[in-house]
This record gives C-alpha cells, structure tokens and sequence, in this order.
C-alpha cells in the first residue's frame, strides 16, 4: 500500500512538471525546479496561488472593442474618456498593450490581433481579429466626432510581424487612413514584450507614415 502511494506522489509530481514544461519559455529543468519549490512551499501559499489561477481563467474576457484581455467589458482603456479615439495602435497580443502602457508616451487606443500571419505555423487572416478591426473602423466612420484618423502597426519586427504589418497596411491605406509603423527603435527581430520602455517610447514617437 505504502509503494502505491509514493508511485501516486511521484507521477503526481511528474504530472507537475510536464503541465509547466508546456508554458513558454520554460524548459524541463526550470519545470522541475517549479515543481519542486511548490512541494517546499507552505499548504496555504499553494492554494492561493491554485486559486490565483482558477479566478483568473473564470474572469478574463475579451474586450469587444479592442480585443485585449480584460474583466470588464468594455475594458478599462477603452472606456477611459481621456484617451485619445482618434488613434488606434494595433499589436499582436496583449503583453504588447502592457509593454506599451509602461511608457506612459501613448495615450490612444488599441486593437489585439491575437496572433500574427504566419503560413508555415497556419495562421491566416482569418485567425486573426482583422475583420473585427475592419467592422470596428466602419462603425467610428459612422460617427464624426469618433472616427479614427491614424492607424499605428505596432506589430514585432521579426518576419512574421512584418508580414502582417504588410497586410493591414495593404488592406486599409486604400481607406484614406493614415498609416505609420513603429520607428526601428527596436532592432529587427525583436519583440516588444521583451523591449525596455525607453526603447518603445521612442519606437511609438518615432513612427513614420506608410
């Protein structure tokens, strides 16, 4: 009985390490190092952050305007009275928003593709929230004091963000929208997650017209 139950510790903990091996970023010996100080951390501190993880995964939404994560809906920046309607910064996934927030030098709104065209991993268009950008731009179009004058294509400076940045400025220029992308603040193949605020403010003040 006593071998059982240590087999069951064992391929619980195994269980553990896999499940961490699947997050970006981390490799097998980080998962077992996780796991580990999980079983050394107290009872209480791993069931708050069991718990951490279960309030997050039932209250994140997406915005229905802009596409980023959020649990109000509109989100917080696209129901803030402040921000300026008339830009619209489009990225590839959320922790762009957050590493562009950390600089406090752009105060327009945003829209999250979820992704970025990528043929060889099958991620079309249509994978995308691109549409929604689209139906977006045609309802402020509708309204004279919302509609958007300036689209900026944050999009990361690797091949497939500038693939991508390729096709929305194809897409939406023949709409009489002005387009700029980001300044090469940031070295090509670089991420913006990954980018110092610095760095992006000067990216974002630096952008050029398309």
């Amino acid at each position: 009985m006593e071998n059982r139950q240590q087999i069951s510790v064992i391929n619980s903990v195994v269980k553990l390490i896999q499940e961490f091996n699947k997050l970006p970023g981390i490799g097998i010996k980080t998962a077992q190092r996780l796991a580990f100080h999980l079983i050394r951390m107290p009872n209480e501190d791993s069931i708050s952050l069991a718990n951490a993880i279960i309030e997050m995964k039932n209250s994140i939404i997406s915005c229905d305007v802009c596409q980023n994560i959020t649990d109000i809906n509109p989100c917080n920046i696209c129901n803030n009275p402040s921000r300026n309607n008339k830009t619209i910064c489009v990225v590839e996934e959320p922790l762009d928003v957050l590493a562009i927030e950390r600089t406090g030098s752009y105060f327009g709104l945003y829209h999250v593709l979820n992704g970025c065209i990528s043929p060889t991993n099958g991620v079309g268009p249509d994978e995308l929230t691109i549409k929604l950008l689209l139906e977006r731009l045609r309802l402020t179009s509708e309204k004279l004091n919302d509609s958007v004058e300036e689209i900026i294509l944050a999009t990361n400076s690797n091949l497939e963000g500038e693939a991508t940045s390729m096709y929305l400025q194809q897409l939406m220029q023949p709409l009489g929208y002005k387009i700029t992308r980001i300044a090469r603040g940031l070295p090509t193949g670089a991420e913006l997650e990954y980018a110092d605020e610095t760095t992006i403010a000067r990216a974002i003040e630096g952008r050029y017209t398309l």
